[in-house]
């Protein structure tokens, strides 16, 4: 039976709004990864990255996954973006004992349809001003990344489906 959920993919393809439904449906405990680093750091990602710097994060992240990853219970993980991309995250995601990996999907366009008004909480675009900068910066991201999300256990792809569908899918393959 599976314990762990690990949800996975870029940025604004539905991974906490999935992993709350899903959390919902068949009662397992919730945890997004960035808000769980916030209460630990008492700063947002955003004033993490300022105060320090990438790297910084990428390591308080790791312990955070191993931390969660080891708590007893049925659980859903809401990894970062970036998370499985870093460390040796991967690795923890895809061996952990009665687990499921789930690569969250979405086109580039959807991506941008759906981050485009919360860049100043999003500490990896908040540079980034016009449209045509964005396509680019998540066309590369999503590049170089893919690797890595394609090695979940199950994809699903999150464009045009509703949120009751996308949580139909991965329960059917809980069973």
């Amino acid at each position: 039976m599976i314990n762990t959920i690990f949800l996975m993919g870029y940025m604004g393809v539905g991974k906490t709004i999935i992993g709350k439904s899903l959390s919902n449906s068949i009662g397992y405990k919730f945890y997004d990864m960035d808000d769980f680093i916030e209460k630990k750091e008492g700063k947002t990602v955003s004033q993490i990255f300022k105060d320090h710097n990438e790297v910084y994060f990428r390591r308080l992240e790791h312990k955070c996954l191993i931390e969660l990853s080891s708590k007893n219970e049925k659980k859903i993980i809401s990894t970062g973006g970036g998370t499985p991309c870093f460390e040796n995250n991967l690795d923890i995601i895809n061996t952990h004992p009665y687990s499921l990996s789930v690569y969250l999907k979405a086109n580039v366009n959807t991506i941008i349809e759906r981050i485009k008004n919360s860049e100043i909480n999003r500490p990896m675009i908040s540079h980034l001003k016009e449209n045509n900068q964005l396509n680019e910066f998540i066309k590369k991201h999503l590049f170089e990344r893919s690797f890595y999300y394609e090695k979940s256990n199950i994809k699903v792809k999150t464009d045009n489906l509703k949120i009751t569908e996308i949580v139909d899918k991965i329960c059917k393959k809980l069973v």
